[in-house]
């Protein structure tokens, strides 16, 4: 019979009191960073600190102009909105 071999996977919990993390802050989030639990106690009451993935990150909209003519760059020509929907109109120069 083939000998038995058992794994154990064995994650250590830290605690330590408010104070304490207090002055350690950075290391717990650090700890907590590389899967580390860390429990932190106040007045008998326990907050575990975990550390949820990167965020993923936001869907940049879609392009609604591929070329912009430059004179609309530059302020010749402006929206106008009437009974047809959207028309470029030249701007009236200014004085």
């Amino acid at each position: 019979m083939p000998p038995v071999r058992l794994v154990y996977n064995v994650q250590v919990m830290k605690h330590m009191k408010v104070a304490e993390a207090r002055a350690r802050f950075g290391e717990i989030l650090d700890e907590a960073q590389k899967g580390a639990e860390i429990v932190i106690e106040r007045r008998g009451v326990r907050f575990r600190v975990t550390a949820d993935g990167p965020r993923t990150p936001r869907r940049t909209p879609p392009v609604l102009f591929e070329a912009v003519d430059p004179g609309v760059l530059e302020g010749q020509w402006v929206w106008e909105a009437g009974p047809a929907g959207l028309t470029f109109k030249a701007r009236r120069k200014r004085r």
